[in-house]
């Protein structure tokens, strides 16, 4: 074994042509486990990280369709439904009709779901700085920036 605890390669074996520990995807499901782990560590509420993202972005935004809401928040349309639906089960969210197309809903925050928004953000704001803590303040910059390109 290596130092690291890889096993040691036989001297005739060229390096192979993929190298997983290399490779974008693995290093970025990394990162998601490490800042899920944070994420649940310190939400300190019952909220899957995708709820949050709905909530926040109903915060942020005021009263929107699922669908949009969905885009919003990067979650296909399977996904959101779930989501909202289970807020409005917790009473966070509900929906009502759009003034403006009544064949549309709107999902809105209830006043619970407002306070738990607003009770929440201190927490998702330390989450993020503790998945950047390894990095200076310009390479979260350069690093954000990098990803942002990469959506």
């Amino acid at each position: 074994m290596n130092r690291d605890g890889s096993p040691k390669r036989s001297a005739r074996l060229p390096k192979p042509c993929y190298i997983l520990d290399e490779q974008i995807g693995f290093i970025l499901r990394q990162v998601w486990q490490r800042h899920a782990t944070i994420f649940a560590r310190e939400i300190g509420i019952n909220l899957t990280p995708t709820q949050w993202a709905a909530l926040a972005k109903l915060a942020e935004t005021g009263p929107c369709s699922q669908n949009q809401l969905g885009r919003l928040t990067a979650m296909d349309v399977a996904t959101i439904k779930g989501v909202v639906d289970r807020l409005t089960a917790r009473g966070l969210t509900e929906t009502s009709a759009d003034p403006d197309d009544g064949r549309r809903l709107l999902v809105s925050l209830t006043r619970a779901g407002q306070q738990l928004a607003e009770k929440t953000a201190p927490n998702a704001l330390a989450i993020t700085r503790e998945t950047l803590a390894p990095l200076d303040a310009s390479e979260r910059e350069t690093l954000v920036g990098l990803l942002s390109k990469l959506r």
